[in-house]
């Protein structure tokens, strides 16, 4: 009974921390275009946005982070001996992915507190997109535990990856014209 408690606590956590790094991302696409503006309004939005994506960070995303790998460690016994589901492996490999684009976003993040814009609004779409193709590979794993239909997935994933860069660039001609 406790597994499926923990189960529902990780599931809990690991939406909390797809929230907190699609909002977090927005938030430096917004900053970031905030360069833009003329002073004072410049200097007021910036300082609005730190305050806003240290809330984000430090309140919601980090801990999130912690308790949803937390969770997922309390579970991993239940598929002892692992090399029994090689789904777990390479979802455990898109986990450690997902952990080092946060780690980035972290990144960025003291960038940005520190008045340092090294990304464009348009690079940061992008990176936004990044976090979108590990849910998606991470659910689909989860749900079809299947290595032929991994192998679909990983094709299904690339052409995701195709049109969401596609869309980016579309929206990006519509908002230059």
């Amino acid at each position: 009974m406790s597994y499926f408690y923990l189960k529902a606590l990780h599931i809990i956590f690991v939406t909390t921390w797809f929230a907190g790094l699609f909002y977090i991302v927005r938030l430096f696409i917004y900053h970031t275009e905030a360069q833009e503006k003329p002073s004072p309004e410049k200097e007021i939005l910036s300082n609005q946005f730190k305050i806003m994506q240290k809330r984000l960070w430090f309140g919601i995303t980090w801990p999130s982070a912690i308790v949803t790998i937390l969770f997922g460690l309390s579970l991993i016994h239940n598929y002892f001996p692992i090399n029994n589901h090689p789904w777990l492996i390479v979802k455990l490999c898109f986990v450690f992915g997902l952990f080092l684009y946060h780690l980035s976003c972290h990144r960025i993040l003291k960038q940005l507190l520190n008045n340092s814009f090294k990304y464009t609004s348009t690079q940061l779409r992008v990176w936004n997109e990044v976090a979108t193709i590990f849910l998606v590979a991470i659910v689909f794993l989860v749900v079809l535990k299947d290595i032929v239909s991994m192998g679909y997935g990983l094709v299904g994933l690339i052409l995701f990856t195709i049109v969401l860069m596609l869309a980016i660039k579309t929206y990006k001609n519509i908002r230059n014209k």
